[in-house]
């Protein structure tokens, strides 16, 4: 019987070689993790316990249990707490799909909104509710399939004996200002009430979103979890480039496009239900990869970090300007603009 050698990584690992299900993870990830939920769940507390009506943590904690007087259970189990949850689970979704793409194209700058597959969810998504008012889970269908249809159109332009990461950012960017004129001509075209509607929605805003909408994202979210984990190893392998992945036994242009149709997914989610919400799929994953010191773009530790952005940034648009409730969008698109010029600018000389 012969001992299975261990491997050194370079670092401290958690570890598991039983058939079929070997895998390992480095600790300062796990702890990263841990922290960063920590610190998102202590945003929500936050979050939930301030506003018009304040109140104390143990308020807070027995409104969560239903102790409390029937005004607090109102206020923290049917008014404030969907919000705070969407928050977290939105920004894990688009921590994720950023980690996705980013791997995807082997470039920090491919993120779903930089590359157009946002815009084509947007789209989608204000084709239906403009055209044919459909509720919840058509526009969801609808940012779904605007989101693939561009990503593939995209992947189809960039396409030159393969696809290069920087080609395709180049080809998405201006995909997405052609659907930005698009969408911009759809308003045009709606009655003045559809298009106020629109661009509310479209600003990327938390307000108004209940308890009936939480119920089927997390829906959705559960659905989308388990295969986006199950497909983070093969992306791994994808990023050492097609001949090598495919010499290790895996299937690039599969695994390429399962992670279009996840990642896609991901976002559509998002949209779907809060309007486009950018910058955070394309800052979490650098953020996460930077924190975990890890070679690539982890998922998880992506959208751990993508959690707390989006709960800490609507946090600031409620609170900041009260009695004014900023969408959660324009935060997002303030801090996020600056990165976004600055990870460019850097690429660029990489060049």
């Amino acid at each position: 019987m012969t001992a299975t050698p261990s491997v050194d990584f370079g670092y401290p690992t958690l570890s598991s070689q039983r058939p079929r299900l070997s895998w390992h993870v480095s600790r300062r990830s796990v702890l990263v993790v841990a922290i960063l939920s920590a610190l998102t769940i202590a945003a929500i507390l936050l979050s939930i316990a301030t506003g018009t009506y304040t109140l104390s943590l143990r308020d807070v904690l027995a409104g969560l249990a239903g102790t409390a007087d029937e005004g607090t259970v109102l206020v923290v189990r049917e008014w404030r707490l969907p919000r705070a949850l969407l928050a977290a689970l939105f920004g894990a979704a688009l921590g994720m799909s950023g980690a996705v793409f980013q791997s995807l194209t082997r470039n920090p700058l491919g993120s779903p909104d930089i590359i157009g597959f946002a815009s084509g969810s947007y789209t989608g998504a204000l084709i239906v509710m403009l055209v044919t008012g459909g509720g919840y889970f058509a526009v969801a269908a609808g940012a779904l399939g605007g989101g693939i249809i561009t990503a593939f159109i995209v992947f189809a332009l960039a396409y030159r004996r393969g696809v290069q990461g920087f080609r395709l950012i180049i080809v998405g960017i201006g995909v997405s200002a052609m659907l930005a004129a698009f969408n911009t001509f759809l308003m045009l075209k709606s009655t003045e009430s559809e298009q106020l509607t629109a661009a509310v929605w479209g600003s990327g805003s938390l307000n108004g979103l209940t308890v009936a909408t939480l119920g089927p994202a997390l829906i959705v979210f559960a659905v989308l979890l388990v295969p986006t984990l199950l497909l983070s190893p093969a992306l791994r392998v994808l990023e050492l480039g097609d001949d090598a992945a495919g010499s290790l036994g895996s299937r690039p242009n599969a695994v390429r496009l399962a992670a279009i149709v996840l990642g896609v997914a991901l976002v559509a989610l998002v949209t779907a239900s809060a309007g486009p919400i950018a910058f955070i799929a394309l800052v979490a994953p650098q953020i996460a990869r930077r924190l975990t010191r890890a070679a690539g773009v982890g998922i998880i530790a992506a959208g751990a970090t993508g959690a707390l952005l989006l709960v800490v940034s609507d946090f600031i648009g409620q609170r900041l300007f009260a009695p004014m409730q900023l969408p959660v969008g324009i935060i997002t698109v303030s801090v996020g603009g600056l990165y976004f010029v600055w990870l460019l600018v850097r690429e660029t000389r990489r060049r």
